[in-house]
Order: C-alpha cells, then sequence, then structure tokens
C-alpha cells in the first residue's frame, strides 16, 4: 500500500481481535465491494452495507466511521493491481508477452471489480486522487526506464519521446474496458499489444528479437 495509507483510511473506530466480530466485520466488507460494483457508491448507504451483511446498522458504525472508510479498507491492499502492468521490452516476442498480461491485468480488474466505482471517486475524492495519481507515476517511471534500456540497445525508433509513449501506453491499456463498454465488443489484447509494441519497434527490431530467441533454442 502506498505512503498514503493513514490518510485514505485513517483510525477504526474499532478494530476485532475475537474470530466472531472479525467475521461481522469481512461480512460488511464483501456486502461494500457486492453493493458498491452493483449500484455505484454514491447509491449505496450505511444502512444498506449493514443490511445486506446480516447486522444492524450499529453493527457498521462498530468497524467503520463511514462507508468511505470501508471503500478505502477495499482498495487499500489492492490498488497497484487497478494499475496497468510493467512489460518486459527485450523478450523474444514481446507483443505475445504483453497481450498475455494485459488480459491476465483485465481478469484480475473483473475479479476485483472496483474499477468501475473508481472512476465515481477520483472527481469527489482528492485524497484517493493523490494517492492514485502517485502509484501511476511509479508505474510510468517503470515503462520509461524498460523503454530506455530497449532504447540503449537499438531498438526503439530513433525518433522517440520515450516519456510521451509511457503515457500513451498507459492511456491505451487503461482504456481498454471503457472501449468495450462503448461499443459492445470484447477487448483484443493481442491487437493492443500490437498497436504499443509498432509504435515501440521498428519491424527490423521485432525480427531482430524473435531471431535472437531462434539462434538460443537451435
Amino acid at each position: 500500500m502506498p505512503d498514503h495509507e493513514d490518510k485514505l483510511v485513517g483510525e477504526f473506530p474499532f478494530v476485532p481481535k475475537q474470530e466472531r466480530a472479525q467475521q461481522k466485520r469481512n461480512a460488511l466488507i464483501e456486502s461494500g465491494n457486492a453493493l458498491f460494483n452493483s449500484k455505484g457508491y454514491e447509491q449505496t448507504t450505511a444502512k444498506e452495507i449493514a443490511a445486506h451483511a446480516g447486522v444492524a446498522t450499529g453493527t457498521f458504525y462498530r468497524y467503520f466511521s463511514d462507508k468511505r472508510q470501508l471503500l478505502m479498507s477495499l482498495i487499500e491492499d489492492k490498488l497497484e493491481n487497478y494499475l496497468p502492468p510493467e512489460p518486459s521490452w527485450v523478450s523474444s516476442d514481446p507483443e505475445l508477452l504483453l497481450a498475455s498480461l494485459l488480459e491476465a491485468h483485465y481478469n484480475r480488474l473483473n475479479e476485483l471489480g472496483l474499477h468501475r466505482v473508481l472512476p465515481e471517486l477520483l472527481s469527489k475524492d482528492s485524497e484517493l486522487a493523490e494517492v492514485l495519481g502517485t502509484a501511476r507515476k511509479k508505474i510510468h517511471a517503470r515503462i520509461h526506464y524498460g523503454l530506455t534500456q530497449a532504447s540503449e540497445k537499438g531498438l526503439t525508433w530513433t525518433d522517440l519521446d520515450l516519456d510521451t509513449v509511457s503515457w500513451a501506453i498507459m492511456v491505451l491499456v487503461e482504456n481498454g474496458q471503457e472501449k468495450e463498454r462503448q461499443s459492445g465488443k470484447k477487448v483484443d489484447f493481442r491487437e493492443i499489444a500490437k498497436v504499443i509494441c509498432r509504435m515501440v519497434f521498428p519491424p527490423a527490431a521485432l525480427e531482430h528479437l524473435r531471431n535472437s530467441e531462434n539462434d538460443t533454442t537451435e
């Protein structure tokens, strides 16, 4: 979790130690997760979360100050899972590897679910926006570092601004599911990977990477 964890979550009213109390708290978290995803954050109330979990509203406030604190508890340990994967640019087939990473990333997002709630929150929660922005900058820096290494090996287009390309890659990856929602077509991970790799590598460089792998396996 990022350094801003305490700012996001704050101090809980009560931290359970007994198993039965922990089960109630976990039930509230699972209930909140389900309702946030089905109804949206703003439309969900603490009373509804408690009812869905089969406990009294007072029990909700025993464990959480408000619904935001519950939501941040859901997000805090999973924030990096919502961010784009960090590709390897010097593999024998970066396009295939990137497609595989993207598919695993999107599957993970669907399992977590809360990525549907994040856009609703970011415009209203400056602290969460700050934390997510800091995390995105770290991912950008890793992508930029990887591209720099590939560039130093002579694998990328020579006229690329790697900083701009790194941000463009993140935008392409992050907007894949929005494209799916608007077009009604499933995300084609290989096509996204192809666009990114063509943006980064000249055809000769991709051929060189593939041939290098063939040379080591012969």
